[in-house]
């Protein structure tokens, strides 16, 4: 018999306008949109103890009961992967995570995750992210590298948890862009949500059903002929928050197929002589890194702070910007 996830939400007058599966969509994470939608026509979701349809409009005072039936494969399986654990204790550790590594099971990426991992090397992780997150208290995109919170029991994860919400947790991320930036620091406030054409994406939206207000404070860290390092520090966590601000001021990431329309960058981008090695590829990562965070301790209420060291990749290929 499958066990059946329960869970309940009160809906803030924040979220009234959404529509009822998207609003469900980005609190279970361990849900695919189309396992919600169906679980909403199954009558698995009511609202106000009635059912609804998935594009039912939320007014912002709603009592939500979902009790969906998981139909997706289920929980990581413990695989070795090798792990840059930089912090653990016995309520949670601190993982600096490789670029091009998922971070939970999804379609087309059941192995080498980094829950599958986890799995492996800790014998304790938390539940409160469902059974395909143990352990996963916020995102980082499969491309991004750097500093990720691990839970091991439920107590921490509710802490952690409440101090992102709380928009206590301080986290600073090192980005190389393509671009000009005149300012020395800047505040970038501006809606995001779903790209209008390209579902994979995400763009400045403002009064739409799917936008959330964003807030990234960015800094120049270096300036180059054609580039700048930036040092970002996300108020929020919006998808591609960091991505998606950046290249609206002009200075996209470099190696962002999505927002930078590019995958890579080679010997040729910075000289026009001609020459057997402008092929050569200088980076094939996007490059965003979470260099640092600050959080209090789950269990001791104690402010720590963790950092992982920027990629020698991305320090390489600055060595060719002013080339």
């Amino acid at each position: 018999m499958t066990d059946i996830d329960t869970h309940t939400f009160d809906v803030e007058p924040s979220d009234a306008n959404q529509r009822l599966d998207a609003f469900l969509a980005a609190r279970l994470v361990q849900f695919s949109r189309t396992t919600i939608r169906r679980g909403i026509q199954a009558g698995q979701v009511l609202v106000d103890q009635k059912r609804a349809k998935p594009a039912f409009k939320l007014r912002g005072t709603e009592h939500i009961e979902v009790s969906i039936e998981p139909t997706e494969k289920q929980g990581p399986e413990p695989e070795f992967v090798q792990l840059d654990i930089l912090f653990e204790d016995e309520h949670f550790a601190v993982i600096n995570k490789p670029t091009g590594m998922v971070v939970h099971p999804a379609k087309g990426h059941w192995a080498g995750t980094l829950t599958s991992a986890l799995a492996f090397h800790f014998k304790n992780l938390s539940t409160m992210g469902g059974p395909q997150r143990p352990g996963i208290v916020h995102r980082l995109d499969r491309d991004t590298s750097g500093v990720i919170l691990i839970a091991k029991n439920d107590q921490a994860h509710a802490a952690l948890a409440k101090q992102f919400a709380d928009r206590e947790v301080e986290k600073e991320y090192f980005a190389l862009c393509r671009g000009k930036f005149d300012l020395d620091r800047d505040w970038v406030r501006e809606p995001i949500g779903v790209h209008p054409y390209q579902r994979e994406k995400m763009a400045i939206r403002a009064n739409h059903e799917t936008s959330k207000s964003a807030e990234t404070f960015i800094e120049v860290k270096d300036r180059y002929d054609k580039y700048v390092a930036f040092r970002a520090f996300p108020k929020t966590g919006r998808t591609h928050q960091i991505r998606v601000h950046l290249a609206h001021v002009g200075c996209p990431v470099l190696c962002d197929p999505l927002y930078a329309g590019h995958k890579k960058i080679t010997a040729a981008d910075f000289s026009s002589k001609a020459s057997a090695s402008q092929d050569d590829v200088l980076l094939d990562r996007l490059a965003l890194h979470a260099r640092r965070i600050k959080i209090k301790h789950p269990a001791t209420g104690e402010v720590v702070e963790f950092t992982a060291d920027i990629p020698e990749e991305l320090i390489n290929v600055t060595k060719h910007f002013s080339a």
